[in-house]
């Protein structure tokens, strides 16, 4: 699906709402392929630090990466192995990846160990979202760190939806969200994938 085609599938949720905040250094609270997310540029320090408090977090875990191709991917991972790349290109659930050490991306967006997870979104409306911006999101699920993540838009608590600057209106109707994506990490010494999540 094309990015005019999904602009005009969510013209009245106010697509280019959700736009003009993030770009503005704001906080927007959205769907994604898996579960509702708090999203930011991950070049905006003060969000970053904001999305931090709001989760009740001392560090970005539990982060995600969310970028809509390959090429926009391999800007922050000096080397994508070939095993991913083929399990990228057949993969048909949500896949998250695990990096160690990635490039161009503050440490502040990193975990406690140096790791970001990173996704390739599959939902039409996260995916335009990135072409629009031409740059990826960092994302975490819509819950603070004691509470369990939202099966769906009502399950989000109130100190969460006023934490952000925007809520998108695109599938807040939607009863169960999908579930949680595949992650996988690369074992670089034995050139294994290791599934942490299946």
């Amino acid at each position: 699906m094309t990015y005019t085609n999904v602009k005009h599938m969510a013209q009245h949720y106010d697509f280019e709402g959700a736009e003009k905040i993030l770009s503005s250094g704001g906080l927007v609270l959205l769907p994604t392929d898996t579960l509702w997310s708090i999203a930011c540029l991950p070049s905006q320090t003060a969000s970053l630090n904001r999305l931090i408090q709001l989760k009740r977090q001392n560090y970005a875990d539990n982060f995600e990466l969310m970028v809509n191709s390959i090429s926009m991917l391999k800007h922050y991972v000096d080397h994508l192995h070939p095993r991913l790349e083929t399990l990228l290109a057949y993969h048909l659930r949500p896949l998250t990846m695990i990096f160690d050490n990635p490039s161009n991306l503050a440490t502040l967006a990193l975990s406690a160990s140096g790791q970001i997870h990173i996704r390739i979104v599959q939902d039409p409306f996260c995916a335009g979202l990135l072409e629009q911006l031409n740059e990826p999101l960092i994302s975490t699920y819509a819950h603070t760190r004691d509470a369990a993540p939202p099966i769906n838009f009502g399950a989000i608590s109130s100190e969460i939806i006023q934490g952000v600057d925007y809520v998108v209106k695109y599938r807040q109707n939607d009863k169960n969200m999908d579930e949680l994506p595949v992650m996988v990490k690369l074992l670089e010494d034995q050139e294994e994938l290791e599934f942490v999540r299946e």
